[in-house]
């Protein structure tokens, strides 16, 4: 596989809480180099990187991230205030609680709302497969698909574990047909990408394959 190929489907990210703003730079130098889906950047340095990219590159952030235990209330103004400040991709954090104690209508309703107020940017939705069984990620497959969300996410790449290809292969099982794949964290070389790429992930949330194609010879061969 092209690494081109493999570049356009990467979320190029960078959500270190240690992160300044010359380390956010770097990142979106890299994105517009190399072509990638987006740049996952945390949101307090969005409206900066909008203005800086002046559109070069697609701006994705992160909502009720790592942990989901804010409310829907909190969720919608960090939304809101993203897109303001110039996000073009939410990806936000269920509420793991409620899917641990069977709050099933209530992560629809969370999910639904956001994505309304997201409108037509894309929305993916963040279930951190490392805390959940099988039963519940079967379960989440089935609530995204109702909700109009664009994506299943795998992982924040803060839980002890990241992406799987069973979770990838699991996925595509049971996911509606008009939601796309999102795999993150542990992504660790261009191996792994095309993996899960063949795997149906749609997109990688990773900040290495960048660092990988920088290194890479001239006609893109690994």
């Amino acid at each position: 596989m092209r690494i081109e190929k493999i570049l356009s489907k990467v979320d190029h990210t960078l959500l270190s809480p240690t992160a300044t703003w010359e380390d956010i730079l770097v990142v979106l130098e890299d994105a517009i180099r190399y072509k990638t889906a987006s740049v996952c950047i945390p949101p307090s340095y969005v409206d900066r990187a909008y203005e800086t990219l002046k559109g070069r590159a697609v701006i994705c952030t992160v909502i009720g991230f790592p942990l989901g235990y804010q409310t829907t209330e909190a969720k919608v103004y960090e939304t809101v205030d993203a897109i303001n400040n110039g996000a073009d991709e939410i990806d936000m954090v269920i509420n793991i609680a409620d899917l641990k104690n069977k709050k099933y209508e209530e992560i629809k309703t969370e999910i639904s709302t956001i994505k309304e107020f997201c409108g037509e940017r894309i929305l993916k939705v963040i279930i951190e497969t490392a805390l959940l069984t099988e039963a519940e990620k079967i379960k989440m497959c089935e609530i995204i698909s109702e909700t109009g969300a664009d994506y299943i996410k795998t992982s924040t790449g803060f839980a002890e574990s990241g992406a799987k290809l069973e979770d990838i292969i699991l996925f595509k099982k049971h996911i509606s047909e008009n939601v796309k794949i999102k795999a993150a964290g542990g992504i660790s070389s261009l191996e792994d990408a095309e993996a899960f790429i063949k795997a149906g992930a749609d997109r990688l949330g990773t900040s290495r394959i960048v660092k990988i194609a920088k290194g890479l010879s001239d006609d893109g061969s690994y």
